[in-house]
């Protein structure tokens, strides 16, 4: 354990180097932005490149040090945990959005390649009524298609269990189900449900059914023969193993397959909306604007969907963490 003296003197220089790297980077936008206003960002004068380069590698090089300072005192003081453990992914993810925008202005990158992290956080703004609902309307289709494929798996994985020979006639299938390309399967949904949420909800519930019973099929397999044979011995049936034994040990597998298939679902409602839509969702909106050459609008609207497949996730663990308190991945 690192001593308490040490430790505080770590943060202390953790703490300056955040700072002067924050006061920097600080410092390196300003100039930049007033760079970024000339009418020809390419006539920089030669003399004022090398000085903003080297502030931006300085900035870096600071937040580097803080970065691992703040992980080395995470390590050491365990107490401290719960307090500093955003510490570390602010750092990196500030950083990199600092990189991001210093070296595309400072470099000139033309939008249309790699548009700066403001230039997308103010079409994000600008455009936020029509992203709201292009996401209600994703949403639309994950939420339906992602809770009926996966209630069905979770059904046809305890059929499965009781009847194997469904377990031997539908297995196979799996593997050349969860094969099928989106862009083939997509077209197919919109002519058979329409051009509405219905068809991309339709490729969701293709898209997520397979893992998840394929996690769910392991999960009821995962008690061991000595817990099935103790119930057994109190008179305990299938139901009811299956109920107070099988189901409780099959959960850490299930919210293994809930969050797998929750990219999947993202993926493939976004996919399917190239397909035909009624001029409103996320998938429909990065066609649309990319035909426009519109990428900071891309950008935009592909964080919106990051957000949305990370706040799934997020809450997934949460419940999880809940629910499986006493299993040995959730005891730390």
């Amino acid at each position: 354990m690192m001593p308490t003296k040490n430790a505080g003197k770590n943060l202390a220089l953790t703490l300056i180097a955040l700072a002067v790297a924050a006061l920097g980077a600080g410092v390196s936008l300003v100039k930049l932005a007033q760079y970024g206003q000339s009418d020809d960002a390419a006539q920089m004068p030669a003399p004022d490149f090398i000085p903003n380069l080297t502030l931006i590698l300085l900035v870096w090089g600071l937040a580097w040090i803080g970065l691992v300072r703040v992980v080395a005192y995470w390590t050491h003081q365990p107490s401290k945990l719960i307090k500093i453990r955003w510490l570390a992914p602010l750092i990196f993810g500030v950083t990199i959005l600092f990189l991001w925008q210093s070296l595309t202005t400072l470099y000139a990158v033309p939008g249309v390649i790699l548009p700066p992290p403001s230039a997308i956080a103010l079409r994000l703004a600008h455009n936020f009524p029509d992203m709201v609902a292009d996401l209600m309307q994703t949403i639309r289709a994950i939420g339906f298609g992602y809770g009926v494929g996966c209630v069905v798996a979770v059904a046809m994985a305890v059929a499965m269990d009781r009847l194997p020979f469904l377990e031997r006639g539908l297995l196979p299938y799996g593997t050349l189900v969860s094969a099928l390309p989106i862009v083939g399967i997509a077209p197919i949904m919109v002519m058979w449900f329409g051009f509405d949420w219905p068809s991309k909800a339709a490729v969701v519930i293709i898209m997520v059914f397979f893992p998840m019973l394929v996690n769910m099929s392991a999960g009821l397999k995962a008690t061991s023969s000595i817990e099935n044979d103790l119930l057994k011995t109190y008179g305990a049936g299938y139901w009811t193993t299956l109920v107070r034994l099988r189901l409780p040990a099959s959960l850490p597998f299930m919210f293994n397959g809930l969050k797998i298939s929750a990219s999947l679902a993202l993926i493939g409602a976004i996919v399917a909306e190239f397909f035909g839509t009624p001029i409103v969702g996320m998938g429909f909106r990065i066609n649309s604007e990319v035909g426009r050459m519109n990428i900071d609008y891309v950008w935009a609207t592909i964080l919106v969907a990051s957000c949305l497949g990370s706040c799934h996730v997020f809450m997934l663990n949460i419940i999880e963490k809940h629910m499986t308190f006493w299993h040995s991945s959730m005891r730390e």
